[in-house]
């Protein structure tokens, strides 16, 4: 197991390791020609990260120690802003605009807590995929089998913690793109409620429906990040009793095509946690069928997509990925009569379902129908498209509904990693991570 936050903060502490050595050992990992480092980052900073490491050295010799995360290193994701670098998302129609001004909020946030930035993670093409695939950067090989995709569109994040080459990463979420690479590669990630996050200084896919979250290897360590990211004074919630908690299984929608090793988990995780005195109970939740058809018009990510990108597309349209091209078109279509027709279903919708989700503790899911597919698999537009359907589908009902949610690994040893996932209200995200404590060990553990 990958060591977490508080276990190389308290060896920084005591003096067993400094914040120079943790962060050559990520710096070497990255640029080992046998890993992923090339693919996984589109930018490494390694004279900035060993000059951060040195600085935060001498800081703690001081005494001063500002968070959990100081002196430890972390990735970013290639659409967040930092100050001179020129911000790609993923993608080279951006390779001509002016560097950054500044750094994103989410980053001068992990900069003051003390955090040591190795590099810009690569990412699904302007974070509009749940495959993880980039045609300019290179595909990331997922940790578990690299013929596999790692999922998207926080690729990059997701195996820079997996394969050790940062201790926490920062993804963005508009669909599940922080949930959906964690759980097919086998580690935690949390998206917040969207609002408690600035995301200034990232480049947006969907302004409504977009989040900035932490991937990491425990849920203790995204308490810590999603903390930094929120503003917020450091504190990780206290395990949640399991004994009497009420979590709904909605029969309808995120349990339907789920692949044989995504299902045998799931439930085995379901009844771990029946066993130790969790009350699971399967409902009938038909208002999550009706998201085709609210959909069916256009999307927000389509619409808001298309805003943000018809200038850049005229001038660099052929540059784009062509699987990411005609989804941003699909705006194009849209009115502003549909556009704000979805607004206010959106809004009954998420009035309709917490009506009846608000009288449990969570909602709980698998976090994606299948397990990651292979490269082959998605390498037809026809596969592509199956598979990122498959990939996004649970994870979307989270960010349409405005809540919370983490996933957490709950495959056994030698299967292909499956996510198990906490949905909770919008703004329960404390409630949410202090439940994850004590739900993570126990779907571990079978």
């Amino acid at each position: 197991m990958n060591p977490t936050i508080l276990q190389l903060a308290a060896d920084l502490s005591a003096g067993r390791t400094t914040s120079r050595t943790l962060t050559e050992q990520a710096l070497a990992r990255i640029a080992d020609p046998k890993g992923e480092g090339g693919r996984a980052f589109i930018k490494v900073w390694r004279d900035q990260a060993l000059a951060a490491a040195d600085a935060s050295d001498v800081q703690r010799k001081a005494g001063l120690v500002p968070s959990p995360l100081a002196g430890i290193p972390v990735s970013i994701k290639n659409l967040c802003n930092v100050a001179g670098e020129t911000t790609l998302a993923g993608s080279k129609a951006l390779d001509d605009a002016p560097p950054a001004k500044a750094d994103a909020p989410v980053v001068a946030r992990l900069r003051a807590a003390g955090a040591v930035i190795v590099g810009s993670t690569n990412m699904s093409e302007f974070a509009f995929s749940g495959v993880g695939f980039n045609p300019h950067y290179g595909t990331p090989g997922n940790p578990a089998d690299r013929k596999r995709v790692p999922g998207g569109s926080s690729s990059g994040a997701a195996v820079s913690v997996a394969d050790g080459m940062a201790v926490a990463a920062l993804g963005t979420d508009t669909g599940g793109s922080v949930r959906i690479p964690a759980a097919v590669c086998g580690i935690t990630g949390f998206k917040p409620t969207a609002r408690r996050v600035p995301i200034d200084g990232v480049v947006p896919l969907s302004t409504s429906l977009d989040s900035i979250g932490p991937l990491a290897n425990s849920v203790e360590c995204c308490a810590i990040v999603d903390a930094v990211f929120a503003g917020e004074p450091i504190s990780v919630p206290q395990p949640a009793p399991l004994a009497g908690l009420r979590f709904a299984v909605p029969m309808h929608f995120v349990m339907d095509d789920l692949d044989s090793t995504v299902a045998a988990a799931f439930e085995r995780a379901l009844k771990a946690l029946s066993g130790i005195g969790v009350k699971v109970e399967k409902i009938d939740l038909p208002e999550l069928n009706e998201l085709n058809t609210i959909n069916a018009r256009g999307t927000f990510a389509a619409s808001e997509a298309y805003t943000w990108h018809r200038t850049l597309i005229e001038r660099r349209g052929k540059d784009y990925d062509q699987l990411v091209y005609p989804r941003i078109m699909r705006g194009k279509e849209m009115s502003a009569a549909d556009y704000i027709d979805l607004l206010a279903a959106r809004a009954d919708l998420q009035k309709r379902v917490s009506a009846i989700t608000s009288n449990y503790d969570a909602v709980v899911m698998p976090t994606c129908a299948i397990v990651a597919p292979t490269l082959d698999e998605v390498s037809t537009p026809d596969g592509f498209t199956k598979k990122n359907m498959l990939l996004l589908r649970n994870t979307t009902v989270g960010n349409f509904l405005d809540r919370c949610g983490i996933s957490l690994p709950c495959h056994a040893p030698g299967e292909l990693p499956v996510g198990f996932s906490l949905m909770g209200e919008a703004m329960a995200d404390k409630r949410v991570l202090a439940m994850a404590r004590s739900v993570a060990p126990v779907v571990r553990a079978h």
